[in-house]
């Protein structure tokens, strides 16, 4: 953030008319400040090492280096930087991609000018942000490949304790903390020490990442409907 609290926030699109778009729609917002524009990748991940931003708007789509791959790059050096990810149709099938490169959240480019602003807010603040068709696709996709159960996905799933799997296949659900609490007849803050703790077992990144780890190793499966009990 910058001196004065605001975020930070690079804009990564090839085209410039959509680049101008976001712009427009973010300086609206006094807290939010666009350090940098990039037309593709390489020139994003770039703009990220200059300007030290909070969140990258990163299309997925660009000519020369993607999303995705610009995703991976970033994430493989270290970068704080804060990934959420644009896409044009929710079938894009980029996105699983570009979760497993470290991508912090997606939002369709239909999405009206204030959820984009609350979503960079959202990715900012730690949070993994999924649109619901998105995730809804990415669940098909599981069910297309073979049967979840991946070995080492599994091994660090066995040191979650039991609430903290159900917490776990809650937030696989695409459910918020506060929805949590009210399933689990828990407070939100037990469920944001439940959370910190499943990430650091899972040594995930964030909430996007320990999703990919529960279906990956079979706690979470399309079509399920877990029944959490009391404490």
């Amino acid at each position: 953030m910058t001196a004065g609290g605001a975020l930070r926030v690079v804009i990564a699109d090839d085209q410039a008319l959509v680049r101008a778009g976001f712009r427009m729609i973010l300086d609206s917002d006094p807290g939010i400040e666009v350090v940098a524009e990039a037309e593709d990748g390489r020139a994003a991940v770039a703009a990220c090492s200059d300007h030290g931003p909070d969140v990258v708007l990163m299309d997925l789509r660009m000519p020369g280096m993607d999303g995705v791959e610009a995703t991976r790059t970033l994430h493989a050096a270290g970068s704080p930087v804060r990934v959420l990810a644009l896409t044009t149709f929710d079938t894009d099938r980029h996105v699983y991609a570009a979760l497993r490169a470290g991508a912090a959240g997606f939002l369709l480019k239909t999405a009206p000018p204030d959820r984009l602003i609350d979503a960079v807010r959202q990715v900012a603040a730690g949070d993994a942000l999924l649109a619901p068709s998105i995730t809804r696709r990415l669940i098909e996709d599981f069910t297309r490949r073979p049967p979840p159960g991946d070995e080492a996905a599994s091994g660090a799933l066995a040191a979650l304790t039991t609430r903290e799997r159900e917490v776990l296949r809650e937030v696989a659900h695409g459910r918020s903390n506060a929805q949590i609490a009210q399933l689990l007849f828990v407070s939100e803050g037990t469920v944001k020490t439940h959370l910190n703790r499943i990430l650091a077992k899972l040594d995930a990144r964030d909430r996007a990442q320990a999703v990919i780890a529960a279906y990956e190793a079979g706690l979470v499966r399309p079509g399920d409907h877990p029944h959490p009990s009391r404490e």
